[in-house]
């Protein structure tokens, strides 16, 4: 794995399969309150490009034109929570989308673990160390377990994506989880709208 790290925006001709991994990291989990630090995102290769906002500046004409490209589908894991931070900050959508956790709701109804961490140990064999997820995300400078870490949160999404791809054609899934995928920004709008925690479908 190969990390670069760049300053507010990514290189104006980075290449990008048709789906590119993302992630982000933020000072908290209030996407009101908290302000973006790290995007990151990788394209399968074995490289991660890490966006890092050390102050709140999101003028990044380059990232916004990648994520709002449709003919480029961005990799999640739990799309929910950066699909709303990106928006907030970055005030672009990200779409279309696929979500390595919400597949995994889908297919792998024998466990109630769906963390990245649990999906990587149980699909590709693969120990992922949490350790700094907690950490400082919103310093000046970045240490190099944080980079380590924000970068393994996007490397192995393809990988992922194409296991559980196969689970949700197995079990007949699989257009099941793109309506899903597809009604994730309007479950976006619908938090950020203040309706969060409400499940406006029940009776």
């Amino acid at each position: 794995m190969t990390i670069h790290l760049h300053q507010y925006d990514i290189p104006k001709n980075l290449s990008v399969s048709d789906f590119v991994a993302l992630d982000t990291e933020t000072t908290g989990l209030n996407v009101k309150r908290d302000r973006l630090c790290l995007v990151q995102l990788s394209a399968g290769n074995g490289d991660a490009h890490l966006i890092h906002f050390p102050t709140p500046r999101y003028d990044a004409p380059h990232l916004k034109q990648l994520l709002a490209d449709r003919a480029v589908v961005k990799l999640f894991h739990f799309a929910r929570f950066d699909v709303a931070v990106l928006f907030e900050r970055l005030n672009v959508w990200c779409t279309p989308i696929y979500c390595t956790k919400i597949a995994s709701k889908l297919v792998r109804t024998y466990t109630d673990r769906h963390s990245l961490k649990e999906l990587c140990q149980d699909l590709l064999g693969l120990e992922l160390s949490k350790t700094q997820q907690s950490s400082d995300w919103g310093a000046k400078i970045l240490t190099a377990k944080q980079q380590n870490y924000a970068a393994a949160d996007v490397c192995h999404l393809h990988q992922l994506r194409e296991k559980l791809d196969l689970m949700l054609e197995r079990e007949g899934r699989k257009d099941l989880a793109q309506e899903c995928f597809s009604f994730l920004p309007t479950r976006v709008r619908l938090d950020l709208a203040g309706w969060g925690s409400e499940d406006i479908f029940t009776h």
